[in-house]
């Protein structure tokens, strides 16, 4: 049998009349969507009629919680105290699962946003409060996590299914942690580019940092930005160059309980 690997992008990040990305070119070609739950990006109707497209394309939910921060896209660190945060990531993702179960679907996973991601790869009481927050809701959430960070340590240790990402148009540090955005080569511009940058890290199993340095690692999901003006040809581009290799793409759901 061949590997299974995940396809999934960060959709929904559209508001009221202000529309980001191209979800429905992206959800023809990923596997799995995280959806914003309203506090970085999306609205109500936005997250209803993203969850409509995912379930039309056969694409698995899942819920994309943030700091309170639209003005910021979410990118700006917060301090916030734990029980304070494990309560709005509680909300979120339950917003976003009231609205999949309104229409017959569930929210299948969990991926934290931007700075919240960001801090809880190397703080980890940060991650302990989201895989906390998860294993409360339920504890068949899975927690779709970057590669090497202290958020994958907190849900093996709280017990919550697994997935290892890694990152399609984003450069790595040598700690395993992603380049911030404010520095130069924190991009990876360009469908062939991305491609070559996922190939190699999928099959050498390990990030690849800036200076060349190999971080082992168990990939198993790619993300690919939907903010990104190339979004829909690089997910296009690395589809079609996993699928040529001999990979299976699966959903998230499908990679935790394959058939």
């Amino acid at each position: 049998m061949s590997h299974l690997l995940n396809l999934n992008a960060d959709l929904g990040e559209s508001f009221g009349p202000w529309t980001m990305g191209s979800d429905e070119a992206m959800l023809h070609l990923v596997n799995s969507a995280n959806v914003a739950c309203g506090y970085h990006a999306g609205d109500p109707l936005v997250m209803f009629d993203t969850i409509t497209l995912a379930r039309t394309f056969g694409v698995s939910i899942g819920a994309h919680p943030a700091y309170p921060d639209l003005q910021g896209f979410g990118r700006r660190r917060m301090d916030i105290p734990l029980p304070e945060l494990e309560a709005m990531l509680i909300c979120q993702i339950g917003a976003l699962d009231a609205c999949a179960r309104a229409q017959g679907a569930r929210v299948t996973h969990v991926k934290p946003h931007g700075a919240l991601n960001n801090l809880a790869c190397v703080d980890r009481k940060v991650a302990d409060a989201i895989a906390r927050a998860m294993h409360r809701l339920d504890p068949t959430l899975v927690l779709l996590a970057p590669a090497a960070s202290q958020l994958i340590a907190a849900g093996r240790a709280t017990g919550l299914p697994l997935v290892e990402e890694v990152f399609a148009d984003r450069a790595y540090l040598d700690d395993g942690n992603l380049v911030p955005r404010s520095q130069p080569g924190a991009m990876i511009h360009g469908a062939e580019a991305s491609l070559r940058h996922v190939m190699r890290m999928v099959e050498e199993r390990a990030l690849i940092s800036i200076n060349g340095k190999r971080i082992p690692v168990n990939p198993q999901s790619i993300c690919v930005h939907g903010d990104n003006a190339d979004a829909v040809a690089t997910a296009q581009a690395i589809r079609d160059g996993l699928l040529k290799a001999g990979y299976r793409l699966a959903t998230i759901p499908e990679l935790v309980l394959p058939d």
